[in-house]
């Protein structure tokens, strides 16, 4: 090839060929030279010291499809681990309830009941007039619509959590205290016989009521989508329950444990009542209400009888669920069974019945984003796995000698109506209710009449579902303190202080936050394919074995003026969302927000390897999350153990010198620069593009266009991240090595003063520590994209490269 002359680009020489800018990539006629034809048709030769490739096909699905196989086999195996985190004493029910007390804790923390209650908690009556204090009333009870203290604000404002709902109180004496959880999609109202929408039988609220019980009758938050949005930025198709999980989640809240939360501060309440008059407390739920109710029942040991309507069955497909029921490493430890041990040696007694049917998130309809989580539905499990799930908890009863505690009731093959006598019956039995289960007091065909003529019960459900979301927000407000706390044990006095009294959080992070795997366990096996030639560079595609059924896969990009002996620094060059390796390293391939990255180093006589990250494939690879989050697991666990491999392997071939190996990612890999670097610390070197930014406000706002509150990407969120790590917090783990931002005005991932307000405190920490020359950012006119500009400069700098090897491709 002819010779060409070095070409300035932006201002600065970076030593192109001729034809090739970062901004428009190698252009049509340069780039055919690099397509295989029969003149030059890369040789099928591997790399030494590895096989020759040979898979075919889409090689990134597949490793999508390796991961999903992966968890699979890991979540079947959970239940066969479970064992290993109980320490269960049944010598005695004093020595049980102690043996379990951590499990208990640590169940308190996944589903985020971790906020203090306000203690001796006022219940107040709404009325709409003095003249009108009750709601409705019959010969055996009387309703009245309430409010209740749950938790204070999370910061001066009025962020307060309160619960509202019913109170039925029996017109004789009360026989027990019961709060009576209805399904999410429906009303308190419902549950009482006040309202349509429920038969008879299963008004299991008003039956309690009826029977002597006082009963509390609690809101919760329903599944449709009205208000998920941001008001004049965008409406969504979220169910309010996916709109409070993904907040919540990123501050280690979940709605179960707020709604949790809101049952046992009534549980509260009954406790102040029953200082003059004692009284047996139970909770009693259906659906959505059932899963609250053997939550509360396993957390309160105040509770005395627990019943599960329509809920209780093996957890194992919980990913199949909606995404508002996914608990952070909950399958590690807990199924249905094992809440139930919690539980035990009270009484708990599961109904069998037809549960709630959902189908997916609500339409998207008008102008509602279609954002929500797509794979979440409800059905009705088989009578044979609940009957499993209740077997595998009759085992804890009758080691503690109380089978008679756990009772099973059967609504037609499991396929009948909550609420049948069956299940009450056993649940006022295991209260102490001797009169048991009343028959109605009034005929099916007189509905109770609601005294506030045509109550509307959406301004409540809408108040109910704004609080949470400021309750949530409140806390929000606070994650900044809480990291503070959190890092207060660092020591900035010498960067070696800092790494020895920062191992603990760092170890904290990537074991509870990120999810951490075993290092690869596979040998590399590693298998490589020649995809291009030229007189400059030689590309390669290569796959290395991690774990079973998880591989590693890139390509590798060698300039040919490597001399015998010779080791180079190398560049692993990180693709963004739904991208592939070829967008950095095969110029054949058209142009994109990479432009050919890694080429273009090599050309700078870097070896670079761009690798395939597996976020893509849509929804299939964000199944990883759903997979993953139940057995404490998530995306980036795998990237990082694949990225281990690919280090190992790098740093083993002859051209590498092992000791520069530096990290440079956009957009989805940008979040792999502060994702994988803090905790591979054989990267020497990182670069985030089109990423970096205060990212607690990225993934929680409520009122900023840039939210991912607004967008489908749900795999986003991650358990209590806010309290603990945020961007800047991330780059101090990766110091004292070399760490670099690079940004873009035009870049609509965030506004710039996000982005520069989380990098000032990454620069003050790198000055604080003695090593400033060790961070930078480059601000350039442009989008979301490669600039290779100043990143350019900080890779020669500090991978000691000087830019030789520049040459014709």
């Amino acid at each position: 090839m002819m010779k060409t002359s070095r070409r300035r680009f932006l201002g600065n020489s970076i030593g192109l060929p001729l034809g090739f800018s970062m901004a428009k990539g190698l252009d049509v006629a340069r780039a055919a030279a690099f397509r295989p034809t029969e003149e030059n048709k890369p040789a099928p030769n591997p790399l030494p010291g590895t096989t020759s490739l040979t898979l075919t096909g889409d090689l990134a699905a597949q490793m999508v499809e390796g991961i999903h196989k992966y968890l699979i086999q890991a979540t079947a195996d959970s239940l066969n681990d479970r064992p290993g985190f109980w320490r269960r004493d049944f010598t005695s029910a004093r020595a049980y309830e102690d043996s379990v007390a951590l499990n208990r804790e640590h169940l308190r923390k996944i589903i985020g009941a971790v906020d203090p209650r306000v203690p001796a908690p006022w219940l107040q009556i709404i009325s709409a007039s003095p003249a009108l204090v009750e709601v409705a009333r019959n010969s055996r009870f009387k309703a009245y619509a309430v409010r209740w203290e749950v938790c204070s604000a999370a910061t001066g404002d009025n962020g307060a959590l309160e619960g509202e709902g019913l109170l039925l109180e029996p017109v004789g004496p009360a026989r027990a205290r019961v709060v009576a959880v209805p399904d999410a999609g429906w009303t308190p109202e419902a549950a009482a016989g006040l309202a349509p929408g429920v038969p008879d039988a299963g008004q299991f609220a008003r039956r309690l009521a009826e029977s002597g019980c006082q009963v509390i009758v609690p809101v919760l938050i329903d599944r449709s989508d009205k208000w998920s949005e941001i008001a004049g930025v965008k409406t969504t198709n979220q169910p309010h329950r996916e709109w409070i999980y993904r907040m919540a989640f990123e501050v280690g809240r979940h709605i179960i444990g707020f709604e949790a939360q809101k049952i046992l501060a009534a549980v509260d309440w009954f406790e102040g009542e029953n200082k003059s008059n004692p009284l047996p407390v139970g909770v009693f739920g259906y659906g959505e209400g059932g899963l609250l109710a053997l939550y509360a029942g396993a957390l309160d040991p105040r509770i005395r009888a627990t019943g599960v309507s329509g809920y209780f069955h093996s957890r194992q497909q919980l990913w199949k669920e909606p995404i508002y029921r996914d608990v952070w490493g909950l399958l590690r430890e807990f199924g249905d069974a094992e809440l139930a041990g919690l539980i035990a040696p009270r009484a708990l007694v599961v109904e069998a019945c037809a549960s709630p049917v959902v189908d997916g998130p609500p339409p998207a309809t008008g102008d509602r984003a279609n954002v929500a989580c797509p794979n979440g539905t409800l059905t009705t499990p088989r009578l044979d796995d609940v009957r499993q799930e209740v077997a595998r908890a009759r085992e804890i009863f009758d080691k503690l000698n109380v089978g008679e505690q756990l009772k099973l009731a059967v609504s037609d093959e499991g396929n009948g109506p909550p609420g049948l006598a069956d299940a009450l019956t056993g649940f006022l039995s295991a209260l102490g209710v001797a009169s048991g289960l009343r028959q109605p007091g009034r005929s099916p065909r007189e509905p109770l009449r609601d005294l506030r003529g045509t109550y509307d019960p959406e301004s409540r459900l809408h108040r109910q579902f704004d609080q949470m979301v400021g309750f949530t927000q409140g806390l929000i407000r606070q994650a900044a303190r809480r990291r503070e706390e959190f890092w207060a044990s660092g020591d900035t006095s010498t960067i070696g202080r800092w790494k020895e009294t920062t191992a603990p959080q760092r170890r904290y992070i990537w074991e509870e936050v990120v999810g951490r795997l075993p290092a690869p366990t596979m040998p590399p096996d590693p298998q490589t394919r020649l995809i291009y030639d030229t007189a400059a560079l030689a590309g390669y595609e290569v796959v290395l074995d991690v774990w079973p059924a998880v591989f590693a896969y890139g390509i590798l990009v060698l300039p040919k003026n490597i001399k015998p002996g010779e080791r180079r620094p190398v560049v692993v060059c990180q693709h963004g969302l739904e991208g592939r390796p070829d967008g950095a390293a095969d110029p054949a391939t058209p142009d994109g927000y990479m432009h050919h990255v890694a080429v273009a180093l090599a050309q700078e006589g870097f070896v670079t390897f761009a690798p395939q990250n597996p976020y893509i494939g849509g929804d299939e690879f964000r199944i990883i999350q759903r997979l993953g989050h139940p057995i404490k697991l998530a995306l980036f666990s795998f990237i990082i153990g694949q990225h281990q491999r690919i280090l190992d392997w790098l740093s083993a071939q002859p051209f590498v010198d092992r000791e520069r190996i530096a990290f440079y990612g956009i957009s989805y890999g940008g979040k792999t620069a502060v994702r994988v670097p803090p905790f591979v610390d054989r990267y020497a070197v990182s670069i985030c593009t089109a990423d970096f930014n205060e990212w607690v406000w990225k993934t929680t706002s409520v009122e900023s266009p840039y939210s991912y509150m607004l967008l489908p990407e749900y795999d986003m969120y991650e358990f209590d991240f806010a309290n603990v790590v945020n961007y800047a917090e991330l780059a101090k783990l990766i110091a004292p090595r070399p760490f670099m931002v690079e940004r873009g005005h035009d870049d609509p991932v965030a506004p710039d003063e996000w982005v520069g307000y989380e990098y000032a405190r990454v620069r003050r920490f790198y000055a604080e520590v003695g090593l400033p020359e060790n961070t930078a950012i480059e601000w350039w006119n442009g989008p979301h994209a490669i600039h290779g500009v100043g990143t350019f400069e900080f890779l020669r700098r500090h991978l000691r490269w000087p830019g030789r090897g520049q040459q014709e491709a």
